[in-house]
């Protein structure tokens, strides 16, 4: 599961349409409509909000309106209640720069042409950026990777 914290509109195609389905997995699992990714540890940012589902639906509606602005059908009647426009959560800057080099990797196998598109690293709108160090909630391995 990869619910990345850049803004929806550095993702290229394949990491946008994989974050809303990953976002809506997130969804279910937050709602308990589902048994798995129960402790998946990229939904601690989440679970640490007042209400969990309207931070994942919060989230997930930034990811529908860039795909909207792109063309793309997303169905925001999949969201489970309605976003809450000034919800923030905080994003360490390490865990940003981090997600911005795996996308880079990721972009240049899949759509080369999209990596010039990849130049700051940009948060999410739900979320502020403090300095820090990678999230703890990140796994390291792929962190690594």
């Amino acid at each position: 599961m990869r619910l990345w914290s850049l803004h929806p509109s550095l993702l290229d195609r394949a990491a946008l349409v994989s974050c809303w389905r990953e976002g809506l997995l997130a969804q279910a699992v937050l709602s308990g409509r589902t048994k798995g990714y129960l402790n998946h540890p990229q939904l601690e940012r989440f679970r640490a909000c007042p209400d969990p589902v309207v931070a994942v639906v919060t989230f997930l509606a930034a990811i529908q309106e860039e795909a909207a602005r792109r063309g793309y059908r997303f169905d925001r009647s999949r969201l489970a209640t309605t976003p809450e426009a000034q919800l923030r959560i905080t994003v360490t800057s390490r865990q940003l720069d981090l997600e911005l080099e795996h996308l880079r990797a990721k972009v240049r196998l899949r759509a080369p042409e999209w990596e010039a598109r990849l130049r700051e690293a940009r948060p999410h709108p739900m979320l502020q950026v403090v300095d820090g160090p990678v999230e703890p909630w990140e796994r390291q391995e792929r962190a690594e990777s």
